[in-house]
């Protein structure tokens, strides 16, 4: 039995890993030369709902990357505008960390190669044509491949290519396995109609930064640095693919964030403009490169499914990640990808898949979020268990709680304890 992984970013790795824990051999395949994707310059975890949802992941029983991410975390417990209790990770260190534990669990590694061509039979993919010309067969498949790029897509929507962690110019740009298939993908929609989203955050290199910024996000993992107002961003919270951060004060205050370097949370910023900030006079991005200009453009791709995450009319075909409806975040992409690679095999063994019931934090994400887009404007909203929508409808319904017994009772009563080991 055989499960092939597509892309190697939070989801591709949770799918990989719960695949492997039900029994199957499986290979992930990523594009570049590094796992984890957007994850190597992320570093945000357990803010706001997404404490509810990495404890409910332990309780189910996939606490492999919810138990290393918190033992690589620089900052843990802290708040910033509009997020509470947040973990912040060393995104130095965490991709060789993540790297070594996919390995231990003999998951097999392909790095730097693309899945370019699909070939189907009764409705189930049988093999998929790479790069080097060979062929991946399997069982069953998993796309993972996200929503970013290609270049062409952030010459069209957004800046131009901005030189970012996906390093689309080295590596080639993502290629969708469902769309190869011939799933017909949606793509996400700004108020204005305009396609895509914007990536919320760059990162600037935490030496070229004031001492006192440095000391303050060392020792406190935050640092809020006021903004004059002639030097506000005017359109700095309707580009961001991460709403959960559209906050007025990200635009009346620089907000850094320490992840093993220095997060700057908004899309981007003039280079001219920010270096007229105090503390900011020898500022320099670390990623983008070309932060003063723009950032990759996301919510590009993503694919009809059900709840069980298998895409619609492909029997062998599952998503996760922003693949899978526009949910955006690390925590919400392990969500996902755990869901997609234990439901892989359960279709290959034929039995029963999971349909995680919606009286939990993540069932309800991933069925309310499958809802809102068959809807013009559910293309408009993003998903996150942070924020904005999402993270105030699992308010109302009480499903919301930092409290680590009531979220392993509910998850008890709901028959899922350990469903994932």
């Amino acid at each position: 039995m055989k499960v092939a992984v597509f892309g190697g970013g939070w989801a591709g790795c949770a799918a990989a890993i719960e695949a492997r824990k039900a029994g199957a051999d499986v290979e992930l395949v990523e594009r570049t030369d590094m796992l984890l994707g957007t994850g190597l310059v992320g570093g945000i975890m357990r803010n706001n709902g997404r404490f509810t949802v990495a404890e409910e992941l332990k309780a189910m029983g996939a606490n492999e990357l919810i138990d290393l991410i918190d033992n690589n975390s620089l900052h843990k417990n802290i708040d910033f505008p509009g997020h509470e209790h947040s973990s912040l990770y060393n995104v130095a260190i965490i991709e060789s960390e993540v790297r070594d534990l996919v390995h231990k669990m003999g998951i097999k590694t392909i790095f730097q190669m693309r899945g370019k061509e699909v070939r189907l039979k009764d409705n189930k993919v049988t093999e998929v044509l790479l790069d080097d010309g060979s062929k991946m067969k399997a069982d069953a498949f998993i796309d993972a491949t996200g929503s970013a790029g290609p270049i062409e897509n952030c010459t069209k929507h957004g800046n131009g290519c901005v030189m970012c962690i996906y390093r689309c110019p080295t590596f080639g740009g993502r290629i969708s396995i469902s769309e190869k298939a011939g799933v017909k993908e949606s793509q996400g929609k700004k108020e204005d109609g305009s396609t895509g989203a914007m990536s919320g955050s760059c990162k600037l290199i935490k030496e070229s930064l004031a001492k006192d910024i440095q000391d303050r996000l060392k020792n406190a993992g935050v640092c809020i640095v006021p903004v004059p107002k002639d030097l506000q961003k005017k359109d700095a919270l309707e580009l961001k693919v991460c709403q959960q951060y559209a906050h007025k004060e990200y635009q009346e205050n620089i907000i850094l964030l320490d992840c093993g370097n220095s997060k700057m949370m908004t899309a981007y910023y003039p280079l001219s403009v920010l270096r007229n900030i105090p503390g900011f006079e020898k500022a320099r991005f670390a990623d983008p490169i070309s932060a003063g200009i723009g950032n990759s453009m996301r919510l590009m791709s993503s694919v009809p499914r059900d709840n069980t995450m298998q895409v619609q009319n492909i029997d062998n075909l599952y998503c996760a990640g922003e693949k899978a409806g526009f949910l955006v975040g690390h925590t919400e992409a392990i969500c996902t990808g755990t869901l997609a690679g234990y439901n892989a095999v359960k279709k290959v063994k034929g039995e029963k898949p999971l349909e995680i019931s919606r009286n939990l934090a993540i069932g309800e994400g991933i069925a309310f979020n499958l809802e809102q887009m068959q809807t013009e404007e559910g293309l408009q909203n993003r998903y996150t268990f942070s924020g904005t929508i999402l993270f105030e409808r699992i308010k109302e319904l009480d499903l919301y709680t930092t409290d680590i017994g009531d979220i392993k009772a509910r998850v008890e009563e709901n028959g899922l304890t350990n469903i994932y080991k």
